[in-house]
């Protein structure tokens, strides 16, 4: 049996008051009679249930999320996700704030840490854009010792303590497989479709996409990528140009958001049945692009595991408490038309 705070007042010779006050490093006891608590501790091997400690204490985890702004729908689902956690704050011990930032906007992102940092919160954990500015925030916030979970998109190189995403480069390497198996011997070149470059997740996605393609599909031509913001509009008028330069295309990989306008584009000019589409993230709309066939695959992440890992790791990180590797561990999802998820009312 593991010792318990009562075998270490017996082994002391001291009362439960005492060793309560020694474990949480309270004044009012004498040097000789810690010593005398501490050396029992180790003699028994006590190791302390920290979290157990902290849920009698009635302990609060105020965590701060930084999340983009904008109409991706992804985001979006993330942050329903989010607030239905928010909504659990008095069962799972939490206080959650949510701050917005332009997507993709480093200067802004780099600010929000900021503010975060002055909250003093027990953790952050961020959708990250891959810029110094934001590299340095995160430091400062780990000098400090406030735990940092990135979620969606890494940053490697800023000390955070936890990644809450999929292997982007295996997301890559994966829709290389599909679109290289889905074309076959069809001839033209294929697109890639981006938000933006300065998000770690869609490099990622494209180093391995671009390996896949270059190792088993050599003789298929990769186009300069497209960099839509994750925008709907926008993406749908590069797509509009896109098809108009380019009428063998054969495929297009979206690798960001904005799938919207990449579907209305190709259902405008016609090409939604002629063109191999793979994109990520199944949401509303690209679940009714699947079913029309206007999109022949999806690669999705389930953002409700996402937040509640990064909330799991946070609290673990609060509490000095070692993270399960295999429960934080994010799959990456293939859907097609056939084997859709029933939709929840």
């Amino acid at each position: 049996m593991r010792p318990t705070v009562h075998d270490i007042a017996a082994e002391a010779g001291v009362s439960l008051a005492t060793v309560d006050r020694v474990l949480n490093n309270r004044p009012g006891v004498r040097s000789v009679t810690r010593d005398r608590v501490e050396r029992a501790i180790v003699t028994l091997g006590y190791v302390r249930d920290v979290a157990a400690a902290n849920l009698a204490k009635g302990r609060s985890y105020p965590f701060v999320f930084i999340l983009p702004a904008g109409e991706n729908s992804f985001m979006r689902g993330l942050e329903a996700e989010l607030r239905s956690a928010m909504a659990r704050s008095a069962a799972e011990r939490t206080n959650i704030t949510i701050l917005s930032v332009p997507a993709f906007d480093a200067q802004a992102l780099a600010a929000a840490l900021s503010q975060a940092h002055q909250r003093r919160p027990a953790g952050v954990a961020v959708v990250a854009v891959d810029a110094p500015e934001v590299t340095e925030a995160v430091k400062q916030l780990r000098m400090d010792g406030i735990a940092v979970v990135t979620l969606v998109s890494d940053l490697p190189g800023s000390g955070r303590d936890h990644f809450a995403g999929v292997d982007n480069i295996a997301a890559g390497r994966t829709a290389g497989t599909l679109m290289g198996r889905f074309l076959g011997d069809r001839e033209g070149p294929v697109a890639v479709l981006a938000g933006s470059m300065l998000v770690r997740d869609h490099r990622d996605r494209l180093e391995g996409f671009r390996a896949v393609m270059g190792e088993a599909f050599a003789g298929r031509k990769i186009l300069p990528v497209i960099e839509g913001q994750d925008n709907p509009a926008l993406v749908e008028e590069l797509v509009d140009t896109l098809l108009a330069r380019h009428p063998d295309l054969a495929g297009i990989y979206s690798l960001g958001a904005g799938n919207r306008g990449l579907v209305a584009a190709l259902e405008k000019a016609g090409r939604a049945r002629t063109i191999c589409a793979i994109a990520h993230e199944l949401t509303p709309h690209s679940r009714a692009a699947l079913l029309s066939g206007t999109i022949d695959a999806v690669l999705n992440q389930d953002a409700g595991h996402e937040v509640r890992s990064a909330i799991r790791v946070l609290k673990a990180k609060a509490d000095g408490l070692p993270v399960i590797e295999a429960q934080e561990r994010i799959r990456i999802d293939i859907f097609l038309k056939d084997n859709l998820p029933i939709e929840q009312a």
